[in-house]
């Protein structure tokens, strides 16, 4: 499996991102509460290590080299 997102750091900041995003469903009303659910995203590329945007951008915070 390719991982792209090692650096401890960089997975702290998407997961509070993450959830700072994701608790816009609970101050946001209608239909753009929704909007919220994008955080679920940003904690997902933390979990599995893994984000397509930093993939298509050759960013790599892993320090060390795949092979």
């Amino acid at each position: 499996m390719l991982h792209n997102v090692c650096s401890t750091t960089d997975r702290l900041i998407r997961v509070v991102v993450g959830l700072a995003v994701l608790s816009l469903m609970l101050f946001l009303e209608g239909t753009a509460r929704y909007w919220g659910l994008l955080g679920l995203i940003s904690i997902a590329t933390a979990i599995f290590g893994y984000c397509p945007i930093s993939h298509l951008l050759k960013i790599d915070t892993c320090k060390i080299k795949h092979a």
